[in-house]
């Protein structure tokens, strides 16, 4: 039932015949529900793009413009519709067609009012319910943000606390997790949370540093040290003297390096190279590594006193897949930022993006998804991003992790996957497949997503 302070849902039919018109208004006097008709499937068009409704009423045959047509426009700018078929030629084939172009009903003429009257208040259920969600995912997302990050899986909620407990006090600490966790946002945190927030917050990727001009890089050098040292040069931990300096990627540094920083950080002096003096600094370090660094000390690749230094503040970082409660959450935050740097009106995910996303492996973690939704802001025709808007690897991967007794599988999915494994049973042969499953070639091809013309109609 509705709530007085539920805004109304928006249903538009779509008819050639004024006599169904007169129907579809008659039989849907709902309280909550405004309905808006059009004969002509040109202005039944500029209607549902104008009212955005949440679901349309659409007559398959119609002069002009075929249902089909119509179907496809609409999914292409407002893929969150639910949309009801409605003919007097009913076809297995024509359904699983409209159900694979994105219809969520299909039923004949004559309309029964019992039966149109109880599918629309199913819909209109189903509608407010995602208007709820969505609302309620705004204000969860408001409530999830944490110094940059988002996230309320036991896991991440464990990292958050975890931060706040240690950044007021920590001189080194010791972030670890795959790539495209969040390491520097941690480590951005850490600073920002710190008593030296008011001081530099320094970066320093030591994989992107030539190894042979590592020292002079963290430490500074003096004019003449070297050929090519023609001036004094402030290191990174001057120029982080009184603030933060974060060492990403510590397992790439050479293990002269390393000793070099063991001293830095057990004297908090840094000596220039070529200078015979030594120079104090107030430093916080923070490293970063998504190597395993207890395996690299059995190898001698690590020194395993700036191990344990480094770690008397260790924060590990989790995969994406290991918190996937996250994922929507974390999404919605990218929409929103690319939204606003697109200047995009992008509202949400349809439900069948989301289930893409869900269904993937995620290898990337949370870089993977930021650069995801980046491209899928970019390619948005519709304030919805659907699965379309999705790279293939995403939405593939996503469709063939699902079993096939999943009931959010679609129909045709369903019919494309039994296809498959038929095909495979006969070495490919299409003939035999099509007169096993009782179908013709073309539709056949149709079931696997394969192109050919359709020269006739046939049973599913």
């Amino acid at each position: 039932m509705p709530h007085e302070t539920d805004p109304p849902i928006t249903l538009v039919a779509i008819d050639d015949d004024e006599e169904s018109l007169s129907l579809v208004r008659d039989a849907l006097s709902f309280d909550g529900l405004e309905v808006f008709c059009a004969s002509d499937p040109e202005e039944g068009l500029k209607l549902v793009s104008r009212r955005q409704p949440e679901i349309v009423l659409l007559d398959l045959f119609m002069p002009g413009l075929g249902g089909m047509e119509v179907l496809d426009r609409i999914m292409s700018f407002a893929p969150c519709t639910d949309v009801i078929l409605i003919t007097g030629q009913y076809s297995t084939e024509t359904a699983v067609q409209a159900i694979q172009k994105g219809a969520s009903d299909y039923v004949n003429k004559p309309l029964s009012i019992s039966a149109l009257r109880q599918r629309v208040g199913r819909l209109m259920e189903e509608a407010r319910r995602r208007n709820l969600g969505r609302s309620l995912g705004v204000e969860l997302l408001k409530a999830s943000k944490f110094e940059g990050m988002v996230g309320v899986s036991p896991l991440i909620v464990e990292v958050f606390a975890r931060i706040r407990r240690v950044a007021p006090h920590f001189r080194s600490a010791l972030i670890t997790g795959a790539t495209g966790t969040g390491k520097e946002l941690v480590a951005s945190a850490l600073h920002r949370l710190s008593p030296a927030a008011s001081g530099n917050f320094v970066v320093c990727n030591a994989s992107a540093v030539v190894e042979t001009l590592f020292e002079s890089e963290l430490f500074g050098h003096v004019k003449g040290a070297f050929t090519g040292a023609t001036h004094d040069k402030m290191g990174l931990f001057e120029h982080a003297n009184g603030g933060s300096l974060f060492l990403d990627e510590i397992g790439d540094m050479p293990l002269a390096t390393q000793a070099k920083l063991l001293r830095v950080l057990q004297s908090q002096e840094v000596q220039r190279v070529g200078s015979l003096g030594a120079r104090k600094v107030d430093v916080r370090v923070i490293a970063a590594t998504n190597r395993d660094l207890r395996a690299m000390i059995a190898e001698h690749q690590f020194r395993e006193d700036l191990f344990y230094r480094l770690s008397m503040v260790q924060i590990k970082l989790p995969r994406l897949a290991e918190r996937r409660e996250d994922l929507a959450l974390l999404a919605r935050h990218f929409i929103e930022i690319f939204a606003r740097q697109y200047r995009k009106t992008i509202r949400d995910l349809t439900p069948r993006a989301e289930i893409a996303l869900s269904g993937y492996a995620w290898p990337g973690n949370v870089r993977e998804l930021e650069n995801i939704m980046a491209h899928a802001c970019m390619m948005a025709e519709s304030e919805m991003i659907d699965v379309r808007d999705l790279p293939d690897e995403v939405s593939a991967a996503a469709t063939e992790s699902i079993p096939d007794d999943d009931p959010m599988l679609s129909l045709a999915e369903v019919g494309r996957r039994h296809a498959q494994r038929v095909m495979k049973r006969t070495g490919g042969n299409k003939t035999q497949a099509a007169k096993i499953l009782g179908i013709n070639r073309s539709t056949l091809h149709r079931l696997l997503g394969q192109d050919e013309e359709v020269s006739e109609a046939a049973p599913f």
